[in-house]
């Protein structure tokens, strides 16, 4: 089981010191989240059927790439991602060259968390139909792959349509960083089998991840070439050595954990966390 650190519940304030104190105790990863814009009414699903804003508007949001970029430079081995990155409400040559830029500026350090996004009206912000992000979503990753690993890449999609280009410098990573992608949808769920190189879940419990676990593995029947190298991800509680053998039971290849209440209580929490569980 590897465990990870979000600083989704992190004043930034706090980030740089976190991120550092994770890499000096040994969590796998560090998680950012990614947004472009709040609008100040939110409309949208972050879990299927719950329809609320999860964060006030007013929450300071960072180029994801760029801070982690920043990160990178201050610490050794931890891996840094995105949880998740809205790849298809940008161009794919803006998202591609985020994360090569990360990869490269880390070391191969990078994890392509992305989703399509639940919050409709920022889409709607930025001059996009919302009700074709899905479809748009899954282009850009096919996109985003081709220049990673691809010399010339010419491309004539549904929505996005240039001449042969060329897209340099490649990932550090082959053939490309891991694409994670989220989404607790069974659509989403679909997609992330068919197009990713593992699955990116919200919060969950040894028993609520078991239904999307078990629908991933159906999809992943279509291809098994993945079976072997395909991950889950998820955040959740984790608070003794045996919670470590119930995830794993449940299929869970790296649990994202947020061990503390306030956020100056992080740095201690984590310290706590370590000595318990890693």
């Amino acid at each position: 089981m590897k465990f990870a650190v979000t600083l989704a519940r992190l004043n930034p304030a706090f980030w740089l010191d976190a991120a550092v104190l994770a890499d000096e105790l040994g969590f796998e990863s560090i998680w950012l989240p990614e947004h472009l814009v709040f609008p100040l009414e939110m409309r949208g699903q972050l879990n299927p059927g719950e329809e609320h804003p999860p964060v006030p508007a007013s929450t300071p949001v960072y180029d994801a790439g760029a801070y982690l970029s920043f990160i990178a430079a201050r610490t050794t081995r931890i891996r840094l991602g995105t949880f998740v990155y809205l790849l298809g409400i940008r161009h794919p040559f803006v998202g591609a060259r985020a994360f090569a830029t990360l990869d490269v500026v880390s070391g191969g350090r990078s994890e392509v968390g992305v989703g399509a996004g639940w919050l409709v009206n920022e889409w709607e912000a930025v001059g996009l139909d919302p009700r074709t992000r899905g479809r748009r979503f899954e282009e850009a990753i096919a996109v985003c792959k081709r220049l990673w690993t691809e010399d010339v890449i010419e491309h004539h999609g549904e929505f996005f349509d240039f001449p042969p280009v060329m897209f340099e410098p490649k990932p550090v990573q082959k053939p490309h960083p891991p694409v994670l992608v989220g989404g607790e949808s069974d659509r989403a769920l679909e997609r992330a089998a068919r197009l990713g190189d593992g699955w990116i879940g919200m919060h969950h419990t040894p028993e609520s991840v078991a239904l999307p676990v078990k629908k991933l593995r159906d999809h992943l029947g279509m291809y098994p070439e993945k079976r072997d190298g395909f991950t889950i991800t998820c955040s959740g509680l984790a608070n003794h050595p045996d919670d470590v053998q119930a995830w794993s039971h449940a299929g869970v290849d790296r649990l994202i954990v947020t061990p503390w209440k306030r956020s100056p209580d992080a740095l201690d929490g984590m310290k706590r966390f370590a000595e318990a569980m890693l």
